[in-house]
């Protein structure tokens, strides 16, 4: 049986993941543990909705990954194993899985969605939601905790019913970007347009199939629709500098008017100008709040903490929003936003540099292929005017240089205070050097120079502290982390070998 400690090791965030074929590394998820947790998941809603197991229904969903068979088979074994009604969703997107509880002709209790997002083809997870949207850290803990407790169960699961949560999902998107362009029902308001799609072989090849192509739209050019588990073109990941080159490049070669690329499980997008400019990190922030700014004048944009100032100077000078930098982690930025909203602070978007983007009119869910929906709806709306999309974001500042370091703590144990320590001393040595700090600051310590910033900060889940610095000059990088260096010296576990290297 595996060990408590294993099973805790599994927590990731508010996600559950690891290592499902060995490859080069050491698996240390197996179908028993996937087994005890989805019936620790069923005792834990259980006791939240004040239900019993034989009166839930859960829906169960997965990306394109290799270890998916196994993985669901233990899944939906250790669901009917405790009475509960199950539903196999088949091949979904994790935005799909939730909305198989909101909408009214699946109205599931629950959802598990299996997927690692864009970490490699041999890592898989869980991910879990309710009404109220994808579980939290705390609440991931204590499904982990009653894992521990139960016992690896086997059953028969012939009589599981198989949902398509991706057609009535791909349908509901349809229907959004028809309402948004005042379009009649089963009508194509996209003909004319021309959209590439990357799914990178994971879940979001529906988007071409089941949304562009049925609304009339030209996809010729779109690449990697079909699921493969092993990710044989490249990463689908929004951040993947290769990833975004191909896409990038059939946007170009086909003449397209926009270009999509998504991660695995599609709760990221990012996307592509038909000159072959990426619309992602500060960019894709800048034009989801330019989208949504005619809607919600002075409202608030929550972003993660790594954002550039120029995006600040956008959001506030171009736009009139507020910006307000919150701490890394898309289920940090979220939970901002809904706290913003729920005092009285509008607030529309929740958004990560990574490209994960939740709106409050779309259940604070992060959707890729929502903010896909939005950007499509103002493209066709501004091409009909004969103006390009790009000119909502042409205002929008660059900074001259940008890196990240990583700088790694050494030794296993007391990593985030020792971590702790580290930034209070950093700070207090930068007050020293008479150099500004940024405030409020919400996560690590945010220097200001006069090209440039640099945060410092412990990393969400790895032994590491993430060190990023921008400037508004060229070689002000460099002369940045020369002051940086100097700052961060005698620190016994603290590796900052990382400068000497460049």
């Amino acid at each position: 049986m595996i060990s408590h400690d294993e099973i805790m090791k599994l927590q990731n965030g508010s996600d559950i993941r690891g290592v499902a074929v060995s490859g080069n590394e050491t698996v240390t998820l197996y179908p028993e543990s996937v087994n005890r947790i989805a019936a620790a998941y069923v005792s834990f809603l259980a006791e939240k909705l004040g239900k019993k197991p034989n009166d839930l229904r859960i829906a169960v969903g997965h990306d394109s990954r290799i270890s998916t068979t196994m993985m669901k088979q233990a899944v939906l074994e250790g669901l009917v194993s405790t009475g509960v009604a199950a539903f196999d969703c088949g091949l979904a997107s994790t935005p799909a899985m939730f909305m198989s509880i909101v909408f009214p002709q699946t109205h599931m209790d629950g959802a598990i969605m299996i997927t690692a997002s864009h970490l490699p083809y041999n890592r898989n997870g869980l991910k879990f939601f309710t009404r109220q949207g994808g579980l939290e850290k705390a609440e991931i803990k204590d499904v982990l905790q009653r894992t521990c407790t139960i016992k690896e169960q086997h059953s028969t699961i012939s009589s599981v019913e198989k949902i398509d949560i991706i057609e009535i999902y791909a349908a509901h998107l349809c229907h959004k970007i028809r309402q948004g362009l005042g379009a009649a029902p089963d009508s194509q308001p996209l003909t004319g347009m021309h959209v590439v799609v990357d799914a990178g072989n994971g879940a979001g090849g529906f988007f071409a199939l089941k949304v562009l192509q049925v609304l009339g739209a030209d996809t010729t050019g779109s690449q990697y629709l079909e699921p493969d588990g092993m990710f044989p073109n490249h990463i689908p990941n929004p951040e993947n500098k290769e990833a975004m080159k191909a896409v990038s490049s059939a946007t170009v070669a086909h003449h397209a008017d926009l270009g999509f690329i998504f991660d695995t499980d599609v709760d990221r997008m990012s996307a592509v100008l038909p000159d072959g400019q990426a619309i992602n990190r500060n960019a894709l922030i800048a034009m989801m709040a330019a989208i949504l700014a005619p809607d919600y004048p002075g409202s608030t944009i929550v972003t993660d903490s790594v954002t550039s100032d120029e995006l600040t100077v956008f959001l506030q000078d171009e736009l009139h929003l507020v910006h307000h930098r919150y701490m890394r982690g898309y289920k940090n930025v979220i939970d901002e936003c809904i706290r913003l909203n729920k005092q009285g602070t509008v607030s529309p978007l929740a958004i990560e540099t990574s490209g994960h983007g939740a709106l409050s009119e779309n259940y604070y869910l992060d959707d890729g292929a929502y903010l896909a929906v939005k950007l499509l709806i103002a493209t066709a709306r501004m091409k009909q005017q004969g103006k390009a999309v790009g000119e909502l974001v042409a205002a929008l500042g660059q900074p001259a240089e940008g890196i990240e370091y990583r700088l790694k703590i050494q030794g296993a144990e007391g990593v985030q205070e020792y971590g702790a320590v580290v930034l209070k001393s950093f700070k207090e040595r930068a007050v020293q050097a008479g150099i500004s700090i940024a405030s409020p600051s919400y996560e690590g310590v945010r220097l200001v120079f006069p090209d440039g910033w640099a945060l410092l900060r412990m990393s969400l889940h790895d032994p590491n502290m993430p060190l990023n610095i921008e400037s508004k000059d060229k070689g002000g990088c460099a002369r940045i982390a020369d002051q940086l260096a100097t700052l961060l010296q005698g620190f016994d576990r603290l590796d900052i070998s990382v400068f000497a290297q460049g």
